[in-house]
């Protein structure tokens, strides 16, 4: 067998992106097929129902359902807003002892019960907003739901990552791959910023970074005790990218201290000053995504790329190991045997042979690696 199928990790200069930008709900799409768009421009927008309120009417006047509906002055369809008077009783004498009911919430009456005696009020909508999150040209419209943005640029794919999608101006904050993002690196300036680091950071830098509000911290790997002292729980094996965070964080070799791949810290310099979108969002089980950091192509619209190749395992191919004994080694192919090997566990997988970075020949199943794709 000369080559296999294997998930593809990108780490390239010039590559073609697309991305769905999909409202939870459906709406109106704000942009048309063609038009060029910004990072921060809203291409599609939904309205999300309030809440629904109740008006304990009955209760609060000690009174009977139908009896304390005809002392209701809204009918429904009306506007209400905090605080009016929407309902009060006649005591005594027409004086004393008088029951007045204050709307708690502002909004629409949606309903009235006899029954209950309860009001129910429709709160204002909540507004939804998608913005096309990088620049680039609307390739397609899903009507009522969104669009497809394509923009071609740089893109560094990494292992594992936090937090939202993120919009800043690149800064090298470390000279070199090796060296560890520590505080110090981390200036009042660098509010809004992505800083690329190396080896990885220390928890006073995820610290101060979030306080200063730095965009995105991109960094060959976090040690997971950081993480879960950064973000106050332990993640699991969930889908990330919902995290309440300042800084986005991207981790491009795995977890621990490990030292960035020369040739992902080499691009990333070559693309410092420019603006990038970022997400940290990952998801490892069915369904793979990647966090990502992508920097559009600047001065031009965007350009016809060629089709991607496969993500094909063949001799040369670049290789990164993703389990363990060799998790976060960079390699390249240089042996693809036919035959099945037995592992550890007592399986018998598929395996090929890789020459690692630190010179090391290993035998490694073909399911533990990913392709490093330089479209």
């Amino acid at each position: 067998m000369a080559s296999a199928y294997t998930p593809g990790l990108t780490v390239s200069a010039d590559t073609l992106v697309e991305k769905v930008r999909r409202l939870p709900i459906k709406g109106e799409v704000m942009v048309q097929e063609g038009d060029a768009v910004r990072y921060d421009s809203v291409v599609a927008r939904a309205m999300l129902p309030g809440l629904l309120q109740t008006i304990k009417l009955a209760e609060k006047t000690s009174m009977e359902p139908k009896d304390a509906l005809l002392i209701f002055r809204p009918k429904v369809g009306d506007q209400v807003n905090q605080g009016d008077l929407v309902a009060e009783t006649k005591g005594i004498f027409g004086r004393f002892f008088k029951t007045e009911v204050h709307s708690d919430f502002t909004g629409v009456i949606e309903s009235i019960s006899d029954i209950t005696g309860h009001v129910l009020i429709r709160e204002p909508s909540i507004p939804i907003e998608m913005k096309a999150y990088m620049t680039g040209l609307v390739k397609r419209v899903l009507p009522e739901e969104g669009v497809i943005i394509e923009t071609r640029g740089g893109m560094v794919q990494g292992i594992f990552g936090v937090g939202g999608e993120k919009n800043g101006i690149i800064r090298m904050a470390v000279d070199d791959p090796n060296t560890r993002l520590e505080a110090s690196h981390i200036l009042p300036e660098d509010e809004g910023k992505i800083l690329i680091g190396g080896s990885g950071v220390t928890m006073e830098g995820l610290v101060k970074a979030n306080e200063l509000k730095v965009a995105g911290i991109v960094v060959g790997a976090v040690r997971d005790v950081d993480l879960i002292q950064f973000l106050g729980y332990d993640i699991g094996v969930a889908i990330t990218g919902q995290e309440e965070i300042n800084t986005t964080i991207l981790a491009t070799e795995g977890f621990g201290q490990l030292t960035m791949a020369e040739r992902t810290f080499k691009l990333l310099k070559s693309l410092e000053g420019r603006r990038a979108s970022m997400n940290g969002a990952t998801q490892i089980r069915a369904g793979v995504i990647r966090p990502e950091i992508i920097v559009p192509q600047e001065g031009s619209e965007v350009q016809k790329a060629p089709a991607h190749q496969p993500s094909i395992l063949e001799i040369g191919t670049p290789i990164r190991v993703i389990r363990e004994p060799y998790f976060g080694r960079l390699g390249h192919v240089t042996g693809l045997p036919s035959q099945l090997q037995t592992v550890e566990s007592g399986a018998e997988v598929r395996v090929l042979q890789a020459k690692l970075d630190n010179g090391q020949e290993a035998l490694v199943p073909r399911a533990n690696v990913e392709i490093i794709a330089s479209a």
